[in-house]
């Protein structure tokens, strides 16, 4: 046990100090945690970060993460019963994923240890109502995506600005738009995001950044994809060229036979591939508005997860693209961190590009972009790109970056 607190030591004193806007809305005093998201996003930095503000001294909590070769030999439910005897109080596992049958041993410690916390983190990929352990009567499930715009913004100014929600945007952009345009040059900082800043790593150097991101999205395809979904290796290969066609083609409205027939994978998996990308955070499908989301039926828009995947993975960057995968990913995110929180709906709009939760409606476009599309719709609104301020119904793109 002295060895997991003086590894804990040394990650401790390793963390950036600056938190994710998670760690207020997370109740610690909950029994039972989760923490899901993909990998790069700051789930360990999380926890690192609480169990030096609550546990810093005593030996009461204790990070350990699963997938270290000492769990591959021990019982999980035992190593938690010996630190619940050592007097430990809050136990965190990192990389729960990674541990054979995991919700069985986290519903044990829930069920036999009740002076014992639990808060353990996963790949977004884990499907918590899904597993044996029935967990969903007992965790607490939290969210964490990359770095919204704002965040990064904070982190780059070690500022705190406010997050808004969409109703305020709507409203007071151009307030909101004033005020922080007099502080940076916000459409530089803006096309900086884009490529370098939806992961906390970019604090370590931009030389790397685009290094490490393609290791992230290997190691999702290579690792926990296989692992958490029981994919066959063999498919790996056919799922990165799927990748890849889809952060280069254009248009990327999806022809799902020529898909098919160019990846050498069946209609029907590559549906359930395409869902199983969704849930990994590489990809956003939308659909059609009352289509629902079902597997198998056709995504009408196939978007990579973030801004920085397409950078990573292609020289060449379709602007339109970017700029709907951007508006889609941080209206997703922002409405589905907090777990009484209903996800956001982006659907695809009769008229205009996407409509949010069956209401506003938004069309997508550059800095000349007008009304035409949405010309007699109520509730619609332009948002462009390469504008730093708008006017009335019309909202510049990197706003919707200060949703969370």
């Amino acid at each position: 046990m002295e060895n997991f607190f003086r590894e804990q030591q040394r990650l401790i004193d390793s963390i950036i100090p600056t938190k994710r806007y998670l760690y207020s809305q997370i109740d610690w005093n909950t029994r039972c945690i989760g923490i899901l998201g993909a990998r790069g996003t700051g789930k360990t930095t999380l926890m690192l970060q609480h169990v030096d503000d609550a546990y810093r001294f005593g030996g009461k909590g204790l990070y350990v993460s699963v997938d270290s070769p000492y769990f591959q030999a021990h019982n999980l439910f035992e190593f938690a019963r010996e630190f619940h005897q050592l007097g430990g109080e809050a136990l965190f596992l990192d990389e729960i994923h990674k541990y054979p049958d995991w919700s069985i041993h986290i519903k044990s410690i829930y069920d036999s240890l009740p002076d014992l916390k639990v808060v353990f983190s996963g790949s977004s990929l884990l499907q918590i109502a899904k597993q044996k352990g029935d967990l969903s009567r007992r965790a607490i499930i939290y969210n964490l995506h990359g770095l919204s715009f704002r965040e990064y913004i904070n982190f780059i100014h070690k500022k705190q600005y406010p997050a808004y929600v969409l109703e305020t945007i709507v409203t007071d952009h151009q307030q909101i738009a004033d005020n922080l345009c007099r502080e940076m040059k916000i459409l530089k900082e803006f096309r900086d995001y884009l490529q370098i800043g939806y992961y906390p790593f970019f604090l370590e150097g931009e030389v790397l950044y685009k290094f490490k991101v393609r290791e992230v999205i290997n190691h999702i395809l290579e690792v926990d994809l296989p692992f958490v979904n029981r994919i066959e290796p063999r498919q790996i290969s056919k799922i990165k060229k799927l990748l890849y066609l889809l952060a280069t083609g254009v248009p990327f409205v999806p022809n799902i036979a020529k898909l098919a027939e160019a990846t050498e994978i069946s209609r029907p998996s590559l549906y359930e591939y395409l869902e199983k990308l969704q849930d990994a955070k590489l990809l956003n499908l939308v659909r059609s508005q009352g289509r629902g989301y079902e597997v198998l039926t056709k995504p009408e828009k196939i978007l990579l997860e973030n801004s920085n995947l397409m950078y990573a993975i292609t020289d060449v960057v379709n602007t339109g693209a970017l700029r709907e995968l951007f508006f889609v990913n941080q209206l997703r995110n922002a409405h589905s961190i907090h777990p009484l929180l209903l996800e956001s709906t982006v659907e695809l709009a009769g008229s205009g590009d996407f409509i949010v939760n069956g209401q506003h409606t938004f069309e997508i476009g550059g800095k000349k972009k007008g009304f035409k599309q949405v010309s007699g719709v109520a509730d619609a609104f332009v948002v462009a790109d390469d504008i730093e301020t708008g006017f009335k119904n019309k909202i510049p793109l990197w706003i919707f970056g200060f949703l969370y």
